[in-house]
């Protein structure tokens, strides 16, 4: 796997300079988006994180043409290059039963406290996939310091904070990918390649694009981002799908834990945009766990429905395992701290580890800058691999988002959760068996 790096480095390369050289030459190139090849958008956004139904990469749609107030403040909004850089600063806090720690509970990990859980600097150039007259180029490059730096680290890459020393906080580079679009193959290729979010999750790593402060605990456990490449082929405005591979979950090509896995994956909506289905296998290889890391194999889904303007709900579904896995997963091999006590190697289970997720998100549009937003998921983690503790797990939150405008918005909730084994304690660090909290948490863009 170490030989996959500098092919890869060479690849970014190359897809920059020819699109650097695509853009120069194009006289023509339109500084704003042509009519959308999409369907019309079934969800407002703002209030809700996102006006389409996942985080696929939709080709055709419009590019987000919005400059935020650090681009503007220094005169370099609406740019020829057409490229954006922007953020957000995310401050969360809980008060819960727990004393130590709110894990497995993920992001809003310390109780009874308030912490920075993300800044986020983005540097991005988006290709133009309405047009189908020639090849565009683009990237993207994402920078996160703060608690969370915990959930999007990836070995082999600044991952001795965490995997070394147990850090609270961090720095990540979480995403950093090229993209090159190509029109004339099917309705239009997207080419990625680099570090980028795992697909496909109703919940998103960065606190705007998320339904809730807090997550899920299926979403706990899953993959958060591959390193490696992904075409993306539109065939109809209903229909997509994904190809790919990459080194594993979380994980540099050069750590001596990558392994290949390949990725297939599909994207249907109706003809009235009310449902949606993307789903496929985002990670498949030999499955093997290797150097005291995970090597995650996943089948996953997502269904989309809106009852109406003001009602819609999301739905995952998805089934994980590897083989030869120890009791916890991932090895960190740093000082236990209060908030993390789960250091070290678990005792490994021969054969295969398995889970089983499933959550549902019920949105209730109350106005223009409001929602409702109820969640419950079930996690079952019957060998102990996800959670370091072989137990089913549900949780119920109900939240309450509102939007002071487009750049402020705050997310207070209330959430319950439960192990279901009998004897088993998992929460506040192997003493309680369920958890209540009560947290809220501030973004602001930049």
């Amino acid at each position: 796997m170490k030989k996959i790096f500098p092919v890869i480095l060479n690849i970014v390369v190359v897809l920059v300079g020819y699109g650097s050289a695509i853009a120069q030459n194009d006289t023509t190139h339109p500084l704003t988006p042509v009519q959308s090849r999409v369907l019309p958008s079934p969800l407002p956004s703002p209030p809700f994180p996102g006006s389409e139904w996942d985080g696929a990469p939709l080709i055709g749609l419009p590019n987000d043409e919005t400059y935020y107030p650090l681009q503007k403040a220094l005169g370099l909004d609406h740019n020829k290059s057409q490229i954006r850089f922007y953020g957000w600063v995310d401050v969360g806090g809980n008060i819960s039963s727990s004393k130590h720690s709110n894990a497995p509970t993920s992001y809003d990990l310390v109780p009874n406290s308030v912490e920075l859980d993300q800044v986020i600097l983005r540097l991005e150039r988006e290709p133009n996939t309405v047009q189908t007259t020639h090849a565009d180029w683009g990237f993207l490059f994402d920078n996160i310091y703060g608690t969370d730096y915990r959930y999007t680290i990836a070995k082999g890459i600044f991952s001795n904070q965490l995997l070394l020393h147990n850090n609270l906080y961090g720095y990540d580079p979480a995403q950093f990918y090229a993209l090159l679009y190509v029109p004339g193959v099917a309705q239009g290729m997207l080419l990625k390649l680099g570090r980028f979010i795992s697909p496909s999750d109703i919940e998103a790593q960065w606190a705007p694009d998320n339904y809730l402060y807090s997550h899920s605990i299926m979403f706990t456990v899953d993959p958060y981002t591959f390193t490696g490449a992904q075409a993306t082929i539109r065939l109809s405005e209903y229909f997509q799908f994904e190809v790919g591979a990459n080194a594993g979950n979380d994980v540099a090509p050069w750590s001596n834990s990558a392994n290949l896995n390949g990725m297939v994956m599909a994207r249907w909506v109706s003809k009235n945009n009310n449902n949606s289905l993307y789903g496929g296998i985002p990670s498949i290889g030999r499955g093997y766990y290797t150097n005291e890391h995970d090597n995650l194999q996943m089948v996953v889904g997502t269904w989309g429905h809106k009852f109406n303007k003001n009602i819609h709900m999301m739905t995952e579904l998805y089934y994980m395992w590897q083989r030869n896995a120890p009791v916890g997963g991932t090895v960190i091999n740093g000082p236990p701290e209060p908030y993390f006590m789960g250091t070290g190697m678990g005792a490994i289970v021969p054969g295969v580890s398995s889970a089983v997720g499933l959550v549902n998100y019920f949105q209730v549009l109350l106005s223009p800058k409001n929602y409702l937003s109820i969640r419950n998921d079930f996690l079952n983690d019957p060998q102990g691999n996800r959670t370091g503790f072989a137990t089913a797990y549900t949780s119920h939150t109900i939240g309450f988002i509102h939007h002071f405008n487009d750049l402020v918005a705050l997310r207070p909730e209330v959430r319950y959760e439960t192990a279901y084994a009998n004897g088993i304690t998992p929460y506040d660090n192997g003493t309680k068996k369920d958890q209540y909290t009560f947290a809220a948490d501030i973004f602001v863009r930049f």
